[in-house]
């Protein structure tokens, strides 16, 4: 028998290879589908490349490369026997698991037991070798199936190194003495007691001083007052404020000068009213804690509908996604984005096509992930209801299991995050930022192609003046997102607010318990006032004044997308630069008219700025060489009334002319402003002169001053997004090399520079699915047009009326972006459904108020 076997397989040993280090082993997923060792038809894992297949894909590589040898592997789950006092007996046949996998489920190990096989299977007759077979088979056989069984799989996450040190239990844990001087610590509004500072702070155990920690060499840390106390008391043990959970916190030994275990911590904590569960930062695998948790409490139970009793909903569109610790963010943006029709037919209609003509290594191919990914949520292979023996068993052992398991986005994730710095890390990342990468990434590859994020890109256009000559300059560029700002001072309830504040800051100075938050209601009327108003443009230049001035900018919509998505700007940067969360609640319509925010264009009484660029500043061993183009100006008309009010506030003479004049004489309180956003520069109190244009030398070149642009190659990666927005590849490439290769520069380049009819016909000869629409009329108010690739004003959008239907919106819980958890609603056959990870039910109240990110649909015009 052995030397048959080795007959059978000696065709095949040159295909077959030993895994080497760095080679991944795909042995707990398909590359096409969700399929594992654990699916009915287990996983096959060819012995040359070592992916993994599912029954029904396992033939399609097969008949691509050739490949004939694979290792079928099967693991059987049964649950485990119950003694006679209804406890599992704790059984487990070692001998028969010997795969290391990741357990594809949401239960407990320890209640269920695993029986392994392996074998290998020779295509196209599936001939079967049961494993492990060593007597029998060559040893280089041998050596490679070991070498499969006891790879670590894929994507499992190495042990920690067994050098790192192990913290050690403190001999003053035990005997520890805490003093009995009523000291009680309030959850928030921490300072060290000597030098008032907020950060890096340690709360001595025995009498519950709060101090700072030492200063570090980089500039962070402290004053090292606890250190200091120590030296004073010989009190030994401290626990850092900001590192306590149900778990546990840490603990320095001031005596023993190291990081010390505490077994009695949650005691130690609870003489100074600390309770650790309290302190809890809920997120999702509870690795953060929160200095004030209460203001988010009824957040989290709003949100996730907690405390109703949610159905379970199953099949087509309503299967769930695993949290692979804090993913969440990317779930909730895929389930929005393949709920929408673009989506679906791009991935899941050329799912056959796409799978087909995949490279050779599908786990590295966008297209391909992107199609296993929607057909697992849209397919309902993997959200099928429970059995009636299932729920029969469940309500006989009187427990409750969520039967929803959802698939596991692992080999997408790592495909989307590969070389960014925080998505591939496993923090907890910004549901917007993903949007906008994952768009970025459907851009990239979809050249040549269908591109669903048509839907989304939409022309903003944006109107720039200069308040000193009142010109204007029109410009337009592309965005995917409409982001609304949350003004609180437009808050309904301001009063309860500031009632609120007042009672907090008592609070904090008498270092008492803060009183219970107050969430502000913002009226979504406010939101659009605000993202209307004129906003200043920061180091503004005006080419009417040749200097720099002051501006003001607003944006309009020069088309609107099909499907449009909004933000609310609840975040922004603290003082530590951590992002910190706006507690507040929005009324956002069903419902959203938004024609009046159409961008009109130049108007007949307005004039534009020169199309003039700022000179460019040379080093100063080359200025003489260049011939200068300015000379001053006769003395400007300057409101000398507002000048003297500026001076008598203490602001140089000279400067106060300068704020006066760049704000076109538009009285001292925008003259204020200037003085403010320009008290830094250097010339800030040198007296005003105002340089007039000569004639500039002779040029050739489309590049600003005649400036010759280098002959720069840009990357191939950036022609192709531009290309993939509808502009032509050789005007692309003109506007990359006239920018230095900036993308967002480009852009602008484009839409300032259009290319000539003759170049555009040329660049879209290749182009053979050009459409016969003119581009979008900017007043135009048909349903949908798609401006043509031939066109190139502008890249292809998708316009129409500006009115819309809310179809789903993301939430966020925890106090910021770093932190919390996100679930989606999304609304399907007229109900809207809950996505929390795995558990996908119907909604019983949507919290549309607290929404972070919504997603609206265009209504027809009928």
């Amino acid at each position: 028998m052995a030397a048959d076997l080795g007959e059978l397989l000696v065709p095949f040993m040159p295909t077959i290879r030993v895994p080497k280090t760095g080679d991944r082993v795909y042995k707990s997923e398909c590359a096409f589908s969700f399929d594992s060792p654990e699916s009915e038809g287990g996983l096959y894992v060819c012995m040359n490349t070592f992916l993994g297949f599912g029954r029904e894909h396992v033939e399609r590589h097969y008949r691509k490369t050739g490949q004939s040898v694979y290792m079928h592997l099967k693991r059987h789950v049964k649950e485990k026997a119950t003694g006679a006092a209804g406890g599992a007996i704790p059984r487990r046949r070692n001998g028969k698991v010997f795969l290391d996998l990741e357990l594809n489920r949401d239960f407990n190990g320890e209640d269920y037991e695993y029986e392994d096989e392996a074998k290998l299977v020779i295509f196209p007759d599936h001939f079967e070798i049961p494993l492990p077979n060593i007597e029998e088979l060559p040893a280089l056989v041998t050596i490679a199936c070991d070498a499969v069984l006891n790879a670590h799989s894929a994507y499992k996450k190495q042990e920690p190194e067994s050098w790192e040190e192990e913290i050690q239990v403190s001999r003053h844990a035990r005997s520890l003495r805490q003093l009995d001087n009523g000291v009680r610590i309030p959850p928030s509004g921490w300072k060290c007691q000597k030098c008032e500072m907020r950060e890096n702070l340690w709360l001595n155990l025995t009498d519950g001083s709060v101090l700072c920690g030492k200063w570090f060499f980089d500039g962070s840390g402290g004053n090292g007052h606890a250190l200091e106390h120590y030296r004073e008391t010989n009190y030994p043990l401290a626990v850092k404020l900001d590192t306590i959970t149900p778990d546990g916190a840490d603990v320095y030994s001031f005596e023993e000068e190291e990081a010390v275990l505490d077994p009695h911590i949650s005691e130690h904590l609870s003489h100074f009213g600390i309770d650790m569960v309290q302190m809890q930062r809920r997120t999702e695998n509870g690795h953060h804690t929160d200095n004030n948790p209460r203001p988010r409490v009824s957040e989290w139970e709003v949100i996730q509908e907690s405390g109703m009793k949610l159905k379970a909903v199953y099949g087509s569109g309503y299967t769930g996604i695993k949290n692979l610790g804090n993913s969440c963010y990317l779930s909730t943006v895929l389930q929005v984005l393949f709920s929408i029709p673009d989506f679906q037919r791009m991935y899941v209609g050329n799912l056959q096509r796409i799978f087909d003509y995949s490279p050779l290594d599908p786990t590295q191919d966008f297209a391909t992930q992107m199609a296993k990914l929607g057909h697992g949520l849209l397919s309902g292979q993997y959200s099928k209801p429970p059995m009636k023996s299932e729920l029969i068993e469940q309500v006989m052992k009187e427990e409750h299991k969520h039967l929803q398991r959802g698939i596991s986005p692992r080999m997408f994730k790592a495909l989307v995050s590969r070389g960014h710095p925080e998505f591939s890390s496993n923090r907890q990342q910004d549901a917007h930022e993903f949007f906008l990468h994952l768009i970025n990434l459907v851009e990239r590859n979809s050249a040549g192609s269908e591109n669903p994020s048509d839907s989304f890109r939409f022309l903003v256009e944006e109107r720039v003046q200069c308040c000193q000559s009142r010109r204007v300059r029109y410009t337009q560029r592309v965005d995917y997102c409409m982001q609304l700002p949350a003004p609180i001072e437009a808050a309904s309830n301001r009063e309860e607010l500031l009632a609120y504040e007042a009672k907090r800051k008592e609070a904090e100075e008498n270092t008492r318990a803060p009183p219970e938050p107050v969430r502000a209601r913002i009226p979504f009327t406010a939101c659009l006032q605000a993202f209307t108003e004129p906003e200043n443009v920061p180091d503004f230049w005006s080419s009417a004044l040749q200097a720099k001035s002051a501006g003001v900018k607003t944006s309009r919509f020069a088309s609107f997308p099909e499907y449009l998505a909004v933000q609310i700007k609840k975040f922004t940067f603290g003082v530590d630069w951590v992002p910190k969360k706006f507690d507040v609640a929005i009324d956002v319509p069903d419902f959203l008219d938004l024609s009046r925010l159409r961008a009109t264009g130049l108007q007949t009484s307005e004039e534009e700025l020169p199309d003039l660029m700022p000179p460019i500043v040379l080093p100063e061993d080359t200025r003489g060489i260049c011939s200068c183009w300015f000379i001053p100006s006769a003395a400007p008309e300057i409101d000398e009334g507002a000048v003297m009010q500026l001076a008598e506030m203490g602001f140089p003479l000279e400067a106060c002319r300068k704020a006066v004049y760049y704000t076109g004489n538009m009285g001292p309180e925008m003259a204020f402003n200037w003085i403010i956003a320009h008290m830094e520069e250097p010339d800030f109190a040198e007296p005003l002169t105002l340089p007039s244009m000569m004639e500039p030398l002779p040029s050739t070149s489309d590049s600003p001053m005649g400036a010759t642009p280098l002959d720069n190659s840009p990357p191939e990666e950036s022609v192709a997004i531009l290309t993939s927005m509808g502009f032509p590849r050789n005007h692309s490439i003109r506007a990359l090399k006239a920018t230095n290769n900036n993308l967002e520069r480009a852009l602008d380049w484009i839409f300032t520079h259009p290319a000539e009819e003759e170049s555009d016909a040329l660049s879209d000869m290749a182009d053979s699915q050009s459409n016969d629409n003119t581009f979008s009329n900017l007043n135009s108010h048909s349903d949908s047009t798609l401006s043509p690739d031939r066109d190139m004003s502008g890249p292809r959008v998708k316009d129409g009326p500006g009115r819309y239907e809310l179809f789903a919106f993301i939430s966020h819980m925890g106090a910021s972006t770093m932190s919390g958890h996100y679930v989606c609603h999304i609304k399907k056959e007229g109900r809207w459904v809950i996505y929390n990870d795995h558990k996908v039910c119907l909604s019983e109240r949507p919290p549309k108020d607290l929404g972070y990110i919504y997603f609206y649909h265009r209504l027809s015009s009928s």
